[in-house]
């Protein structure tokens, strides 16, 4: 299984430079959410996509990240009727798998 993440280019940029990602999502900090936002699949992502990134005007960097070792549980938020894996800890950069720039389709 793999773990999608929707991130700023600028985010992921400084990410990369500190070693560990540290942002749950558009505007909150891991500190902030007390986890890092995920998605379990595309359908997941397009959704939150619309739900909260459509009006973003900066670069988006799609996150593939391997879940081995990280302390990640799938809950059902209380606005959902489906779960979505949420990430306990800093994401190490060395734990993604890929970082593609995000267009929407």
């Amino acid at each position: 299984m793999t773990v999608l993440h929707l991130a700023l280019a600028a985010d992921w940029e400084h990410a990369q430079a500190a070693g560990q990602y540290r942002i749950s999502t558009l505007g909150r900090t891991l500190e902030e959410e007390g986890f890092i936002h995920a998605c379990a699949d595309l359908a997941q992502l397009h959704g939150v996509f619309q739900r909260f990134y459509r009006d973003v005007t900066d670069p988006l960097v799609l996150l593939t990240i391997d879940p081995a070792g990280l302390d990640v549980r799938l809950e059902v938020p209380g606005d959902s009727a489906e779960a979505f894996p949420h990430i306990y800890q800093p994401l190490p950069v060395t734990a993604v798998i890929s970082a593609t720039a995000f267009t929407p389709a």
